[in-house]
């Protein structure tokens, strides 16, 4: 198994995370999230339209995200690579797909979807180029 699919298996347990990415200053951004990981592979995260991290992406679509587990010292994973931003209409999908494999089976999937149109929700896709950690310290 690849540091990748080492990455994409912790991530499609363990859905605690932080997504860094880079403000217009060169500093680093962060922001707490629930990663996931869909069926092509993508590392998945579903957050607001105009938050911080969706400008930076816009700007600069690269970003890093630490995955840990509910006990934080723990294991955890790192990975690196490109975003795309989905909006919507075309981020529902993936959007219950996220909610899916989080939580589950919402009870009202009409109310979720208006919710997310409402919350001005977007799917964010990041490809795994980079993967680790590969030594511990």
């Amino acid at each position: 198994m690849t540091d990748r699919d080492q990455a994409r298996a912790f991530l499609r347990q363990h859905h605690n995370g932080v997504l860094s990415t880079t403000r217009a200053n060169g500093r680093p951004q962060m922001s707490l999230v629930t990663p996931s990981v869909d069926d092509e592979g993508f590392v998945v995260v579903s957050t607001r339209e105009p938050s911080m991290k969706v400008r930076n992406l816009r700007r600069d679509p690269w970003a890093s995200l630490v995955g840990f587990t509910e006990a934080f010292y723990g294991e955890w994973v790192r990975v690196d690579g490109p975003v795309e931003i989905v909006s919507l209409p075309d981020a529902m999908d993936g959007l219950v797909a996220i909610y899916r494999s989080v939580k589950g089976e919402h009870p009202d999937w009409d109310e979720f979807r208006q919710a997310m149109e409402r919350e001005q929700r977007v799917l964010l896709r990041l490809t795994i180029e980079e993967a680790g950690p590969n030594q511990a310290g």
